[in-house]
């Protein structure tokens, strides 16, 4: 039943009205759905905004020129209005339960099986999800209590929480992320598989799941979200090497942690971050441990072959593009860097674009309880001081028999010392 609701007065996308207003005249149902409702009813600003309807994705194409079709396993449309993007779902009936559809475990393959707008709200994930706001008569639609599960702030899968998560295990991660997310508890019978049927996790394409990384670490709540990954034994499906690591040193989640704080609150005050930093962070100490071996086998570039085992074989789990693989070689490859103080090399670190990322990443390998003896310190000092003292301070380093004077000059700005 409709529900008469204040919506009206908060910050609605004025594109995401003009999809919905055109598709209503062209005598088509449509609604804002999903995290926009839900995030307007707890008075915070949505993200983004999104919009289902009974119109088919050729038939929304047709009214918007300024829109594609995108999406395999269900096909939808984002209409474009500069750098912004509504997303406009045709409304999805329940899917066909036949082999070719699903695999063994239940995951769904394809999904482009349209319905009504009964249908559409029990294909929904969470009742608070699948809230629908219609702009003309300005009232919500609420076929499944999610208004009472907002009021009680409660997350609740929508139907059988074990069927709906091998139909699409990335669930568990929205459950997780959502959590961290809004604060809310999950209701017994949506946590209770979490802890079972984690290990379906590996049947979704690295791709993807590195898509989920990037919305649970790096949308200012990552550190919850680690804790809440880690508390559900979900952490291990995602990071196994990382997840034996921390069975052998205890740093080694101290570190993430950390990292993860440092990078919610790089967020929190509008600052830029990056995956790269992160990433180094989740896979540290597995690259040291794959060091070490190679060290131990005699490899004399066994950094270098430590960051490429570490790297290709997180690629079967998460998928991690080379514009943020890079990066994280090269912060992993400063740490020895910075050790190296004599004046040549600190004046050529210190103006590198990557030494702040890697500057930061050694202050929280100190403290997470690695004994770098004040390394971190000495850089923070450095500077901070003029050229004068500056040299004093690289005089006080041991040299190299080759190291000769030079003129000094102040160093130059980080050209983005956050990449």
């Amino acid at each position: 039943m409709p529900i008469e609701t204040g919506l009206a007065d908060n910050p609605i996308s004025i594109n995401a009205l003009k999809v919905v207003r055109r598709l209503s005249s062209q005598g088509y149902e449509a609604y804002l759905v999903g995290g926009c409702v839900r995030d307007l009813l707890l008075g915070r600003a949505p993200k983004d905004f999104d919009v289902a309807t009974n119109a088919h994705p050729d038939e929304v194409r047709d009214l918007f020129k300024n829109s594609r079709s995108i999406g395999r396993r269900f096909k939808i449309v984002h209409v474009r209005y500069g750098r912004d993007i509504i997303e406009v779902a045709t409304f999805r009936a329940p899917h066909a339960d036949n082999s070719s559809n699903t695999t063994d475990t239940g995951l769904i393959l394809s999904d482009n099986s349209y319905g009504d707008f009964s249908e559409d709200v029990f294909r929904r994930d969470f009742t608070v999800n699948a809230l629908y706001y219609d702009a003309d008569t300005k009232e919500i639609r609420d076929l499944v209590d999610g208004l009472s599960d907002i009021d009680a702030q409660v997350l609740r899968l929508i139907g059988d929480p074990e069927s709906r998560y091998r139909e699409d295990p990335v669930r568990m991660l929205r459950a997780v992320r959502f959590k961290a997310k809004l604060g809310f508890t999950l209701s017994e019978d949506t946590e209770e598989p979490l802890r079972k049927i984690g290990y379906l996790l590996q049947d979704i394409p690295p791709a993807r799941l590195f898509e989920e990384m990037l919305k649970l670490f790096m949308s200012g709540y990552g550190e919850k979200a680690f804790e809440i990954l880690s508390e559900y034994e979900l952490f291990g499906w995602l990071f196994p090497d990382t997840k034996n690591a921390m069975a052998k040193n205890e740093r080694t989640k101290k570190l993430i942690a950390l990292s993860l704080a440092s990078t919610d609150k790089r967020i929190a005050e509008e600052k830029p971050v990056t995956p790269a930093f992160v990433f180094a962070a989740l896979l540290w100490h597995p690259f040291e441990i794959e060091r070490d071996r190679l060290k131990a086998l005699g490899d004399t570039n066994a950094a270098f072959e430590a960051a490429g085992n570490v790297i290709g074989k997180q690629q079967l789990f998460t998928s991690i593009p080379k514009r943020f693989s890079g990066p994280m070689r090269e912060i992993w490859q400063f740490q020895s860097r910075l050790g190296i103080r004599t004046a040549k090399k600190a004046e050529s670190i210190v103006v590198h674009r990557r030494f702040r990322a890697a500057y930061d990443f050694l202050l929280i390998r100190e403290l997470s309880g690695e004994n770098l003896e004040n390394l971190g310190q000495w850089w923070t000092d450095y500077q901070e001081q003029n050229p004068e003292k500056r040299a004093e301070m690289t005089h006080r380093q041991p040299k190299s028999s080759s190291h000769r004077k030079r003129k000094r000059r102040p160093p130059k700005k980080p050209e983005n010392a956050d990449c």
